[in-house]
């Protein structure tokens, strides 16, 4: 089959090419700007790269088209469309479907060369924390020996690949709740009918597409509702809006983590070195690299996920002291030795306001005793589409209460940055473009500091232009 994907350099659409050219399929896409990581990834896979969306592309003649969510029936200021090759498409009646649509029935529910049948599918959802959980999850099968398929939406270190088909039964997904496609308004995770379903956590995001949280919930539920009744459901016991889910309705078992000891999975303990509890009783001790108490509560719900295929807990917790994380996931970019103390900058894919706070809190909690300056200067850009609209703009200030002083980059906002980030007075201070937040930044620097860069997006590269600049003196 001959594949032709728009919008194929997002992470997701990226992984599903990957899926689908290991699997035997001609693999073509379009993308605007394309750009790396994930057009490297795709050309080092023999994938024919196209920028735009030029109805040209029709001459490809794929078996089908796969349109990402990128794609609308937008038209520009002249009444010219956006993506001309979608209404090529249209017109032409020709076959297109969704990238969850085909990866269901291609690949989780379809048997590969690899897999004998379809697959047992373990999908993590919530708002924070999809991808470190499905990556852990990823390894503790792997380290179970299980070889599973996975799809995730980063790049997993201890795999060095977002995506792979594996050669077991078991294929571990990032579940999205975001919008399927212009044509199918569902969340992607509707599509992928697991059997052993994490809900992390459930709060208010992707204003662009959900009025409110009910509506959220009531997409979680549709997910609820496609898990067997030989399933498992793991869902954090801190998280009243899950618990709201669930009163809604739920056919299967559901196992805690992150509440009452007594019942489900708990843990006692740091962050970085914790004994498991289950239903009261110890059966592991994780001891790993990774900080903050949110990764704590990520592990107790791989652990949770991964014992519902026969992984015992305690190899669990042995997987994860070999969990190397996920590249922008508190990713040391760089060390600027200083008399007195080095300069570290890290990278961090945090965009949500709680996203925001667990990072630096994290980071807080890491740095704790080592003494010396151990200044945390937070470095943001508000990118993704809940956070232009403006709507968490009072959270923000919550959100940088850890942080010893608090950088943004409001370029391109259609809301006063300064006046929300005007309670931390001094502590604040807000940049029009990437020059003058890097002299800012640059100019507070001191011998000690931590610098913690957090976006969604590539935030004019300015981890590799603070460490040039640093290094310069």
């Amino acid at each position: 089959m001959h594949i032709h994907i728009l919008g194929i350099c997002g992470t997701f659409m990226g992984g599903l090419a990957a899926l689908a050219r290991e699997a035997g399929h001609k693999v073509t896409g379009c993308d605007t700007g394309v750009y790396p990581p994930m057009s490297d990834q795709l050309r080092g896979l023999g994938i024919e790269l196209i920028e735009g969306y030029g109805a040209d592309q029709l001459a490809f003649r794929p078996d089908v088209f796969v349109v990402g969510n990128v794609v609308s029936r937008a038209q520009d200021a002249g009444g010219k469309a956006r993506y001309p090759l979608m209404e090529a498409i249209l017109d032409a009646g020709l076959p297109y479907t969704s990238g969850p649509q085909w990866l269901s029935g291609h690949v989780l529910h379809h048997p590969t060369h690899h897999a004998t049948g379809p697959r047992h599918v373990l999908a993590v959802a919530g708002t924070h924390g999809k991808t470190t959980t499905t990556a852990m999850l990823a390894w503790i099968l792997e380290c179970a020996g299980l070889q599973p398929g996975f799809l995730v939406g980063g790049v997993p270190l201890n795999f060095g690949v977002s995506a792979r088909l594996g050669s077991g039964n078991t294929f571990v997904i990032e579940a999205d709740e975001y919008d399927t496609a212009f044509f199918d308004k569902r969340s992607k995770f509707v599509h992928y009918r697991p059997r052993t379903a994490i809900l992390n956590n459930l709060e208010f995001d992707h204003a662009d597409i959900f009025d409110n949280l009910a509506a959220i919930e009531r997409q979680f539920h549709h997910l609820v509702r496609t898990v067997p009744g030989s399933g498992r459901i793991v869902v954090n016991a801190r998280e009243e809006s899950l618990a709201r889910v669930l009163a809604q309705g739920c056919w299967s078992e559901q196992v805690l983590f992150g509440g009452d000891p007594s019942s489900g999975f708990s843990a006692t303990g740091e962050p970085d070195a914790f004994d498991v509890l289950k239903d009261g009783q110890k059966v592991a001790r994780v001891e790993w690299t990774i900080s903050g108490v949110h990764n704590q509560l990520n592990a107790l719900a791989a652990i949770a996920a991964a014992d519902h295929v026969g992984v015992a807990p305690a190899l669990a917790a042995e997987a994860l002291a070999s969990f190397e994380n996920v590249r922008r996931r508190m990713e040391v970019r760089g060390v600027v030795a200083r008399p007195g103390g080095s300069i570290t900058v890290y990278d961090d894919f945090a965009h949500h306001p709680t996203a925001i706070h667990t990072t630096i809190d994290g980071l807080r909690r890491q740095l704790k005793g080592q003494g010396g300056a151990q200044r945390i200067l937070a470095i943001f850009e508000p990118r993704s589409n809940t956070m232009k609209l403006g709507t968490m703009t009072a959270q923000l200030p919550w959100s940088l209460e850890s942080a010893d002083l608090a950088f943004c980059h409001a370029g391109g906002l259609d809301w006063d940055a300064r006046a929300a980030l005007a309670p931390m007075g001094a502590r604040a201070q807000v940049a029009d473009n990437i020059d003058q937040l890097l002299a800012q930044v640059t100019a507070a620097a001191r011998p000690g500091d931590h610098l913690l860069c957090m976006s969604n997006g590539g935030f004019g590269g300015i981890h590799a232009r603070l460490l040039e600049a640093l290094q310069a003196g």
